[in-house]
C-alpha cells in the first residue's frame, strides 16, 4: 500500500512540475501546479501518519459458580473424564466435546445455593 501512496505523490509531483515549468505567464498554471505539488505533500504525510493496525488479543476466563473442578467433569453422555482440550466457550457459552464419544453438549451450571 505504501508503493501506491508514493505512486500517487510522485505522479502528483510531476503534474505539478509541469504546470509550473509551463506557465510562461499563466496565472491559472501556476496555481494548478502549485495545488498538485501541495496535494503531492499531503499524500505523503497522511501516508507516513497513517495508524497502523493493532493486533487485538482477547483472552476468555471462565468462572464457574459452585463447586467444579476438571479432575471430576466427566461426560454426561458415556461418563468419560473430559480434559481441558475438550471445552470450548462459543457465543459466550461453554460447550463440550466429548472425545470418546463424539457427543456434543452445552455445559450446565448448576446454581450455588
Amino acid at each position: 500500500m505504501k508503493y501506491l501512496y508514493a505512486l500517487i505523490a510522485a505522479a502528483l509531483a510531476l503534474l505539478g512540475l509541469i504546470f509550473l515549468v509551463g506557465f510562461a505567464g499563466s496565472l491559472v498554471r501556476l496555481v494548478i501546479g502549485v495545488l498538485l505539488l501541495i496535494a503531492a505533500g499531503a499524500v505523503v504525510y497522511l501516508a507516513r501518519t497513517k495508524p497502523q493496525p493493532s493486533q487485538t488479543t482477547v483472552v476468555q476466563q471462565i468462572d464457574l459458580s459452585g463447586d467444579v473442578s476438571l479432575e471430576n467433569m466427566k461426560c454426561k453422555v458415556c461418563g468419560a473424564p473430559l480434559t481441558k482440550d475438550e471445552i470450548d466457550v462459543k457465543a459466550g457459552a461453554i460447550f463440550i466435546n466429548c472425545s470418546h464419544c463424539g457427543s456434543t453438549y452445552q455445559f450446565e451450571e448448576e446454581p450455588k445455593w
